[in-house]
């Protein structure tokens, strides 16, 4: 890996994002019909290697479901509005109606708003009668203190995404979260991230985790950058995973964990892309905060936004594109990228000659820098 010279005393590898790399097509191409894009995680399988992320711009209930029956895993957010608020509907409509001026100081009021544990089991119970796969979020900070009310209500894969989540955190106030006892626990399989490193995914993959959350949330609703100066470019962090991933397999003697590109894809061809540099699967919020139904409203923030001590998210506005089963599987109606995102896949896959996922993370990439 070739180290970079910042400066005479720091040195830095050279990190590629997911836009600086393309998809090589080699050998023979392939039917498009001829594609499978279907995902399983531990009992789990989807018809498409896609989860939404917990926001509440995204996902809610409602969208949550409808997600599940085209296919992907919705992801509820259980530190949100419908955990907090009987009806957040009025809600929903007012964060749509702020101005931007005042939209950060009312996000962190409209949140401030204790979390009923009665609410969390009501929300899990609502998408498991309909009979479709659920799951559902906290951070790491909550996850001691409510996760028996989700394990109770039936979750089926049950979410620990923090901006980043480490094996063990280490606090002098407070008794830490250990993570492989606690996954150890549970009867479920957990998904958890965020990280970005072959280390730190290794240890997170340690813990007995089902899947590992790739990036800090970095999407379009996150100002981290700006205010934390954490990022990590998707591509080189993917590749790195993937590593952690493939010595985890040998060491465990045959134990898969699943690497999700979480955060700051935006088209089909990121997705692609994230993918060909050894995601599982991808987490995607903004692109689906486009859709008719989503309840942001054409609006799109993330629970950083509204941090009571340090926001470190916006309010974005996105607009509306079409509803989500066209988002999700076309037809399209624009020519970006930023709709029928699984149809693109299975034509990026069948243009490179692969038929399935699996194969498809095989494929020759290359580097474009920027013009």
């Amino acid at each position: 890996m070739s180290q970079v010279e910042i400066g005479l005393g720091k040195n830095g590898r050279r990190a590629y994002e997911l836009d600086e790399i393309g998809i090589v097509p080699a050998r023979r191409t392939r039917d498009p019909e001829e594609v499978s894009i279907a995902w399983q995680i531990d009992a789990y399988r989807f018809e498409t290697p896609l989860m939404v992320s917990p926001m509440d711009s995204v996902a809610s209930p409602k969208t949550v479901m409808a997600i599940g029956e085209l296919g992907g895993l919705g992801v509820l957010d259980l530190e949100g509005l419908w955990t907090r608020y009987e009806d957040p509907e009025p809600l929903l409509e007012e964060i749509r109606e702020l101005d931007d001026a005042s939209a950060t100081r009312r996000l962190q009021e409209i949140y401030a708003a204790p979390i009923q544990e009665e609410l969390i089991g009501r929300r899990i119970e609502q998408i498991r009668d309909a009979g479709l796969v659920t799951a559902a979020r906290l951070s790491p900070q909550r996850t001691a203190q409510y996760h028996k009310a989700v394990v109770d209500a039936g979750v089926d894969i049950f979410v620990i995404r923090g901006t980043t989540v480490s094996a063990e955190h280490v606090s002098g106030r407070a008794e830490p979260l250990n993570l492989k006892q606690f996954i150890y626990d549970l009867d479920v399989p957990v998904v958890v991230g965020g990280c970005a490193t072959y280390t730190a995914a290794l240890h997170l993959m340690r813990t007995g985790a089902a899947g590992v959350l790739v990036g800090f949330g970095g999407g379009s609703g996150h100002t981290t950058r700006p205010v934390l100066g954490v990022a990590v470019p998707m591509a080189s962090a993917l590749g790195d995973v993937a590593a952690a991933r493939r010595d985890y397999l040998d060491e465990s003697g045959g134990r898969y964990v699943h690497v999700i590109a979480d955060g700051g894809m935006t088209t089909s061809g990121d997705i692609a892309k994230a993918l060909a540099c050894g995601a599982d699967a991808v987490m995607v919020g903004s692109p689906l905060a486009r859709a008719t139904e989503a309840p942001g409203g054409g609006y799109h923030w993330g629970s950083e936004a509204h941090h009571h001590e340090l926001p470190r998210g916006e309010r974005v506005r996105v607009g509306t594109i079409g509803d989500l089963r066209s988002i999700l599987h076309g037809p399209a109606a624009t020519s970006d990228g930023s709709m029928n995102l699984m149809g693109a896949l299975r034509r990026t896959m069948a243009t490179s000659g692969y038929t399935d996922l699996k194969e498809f993370q095989r494929v020759e990439v290359v580097v474009n820098p920027h013009h």
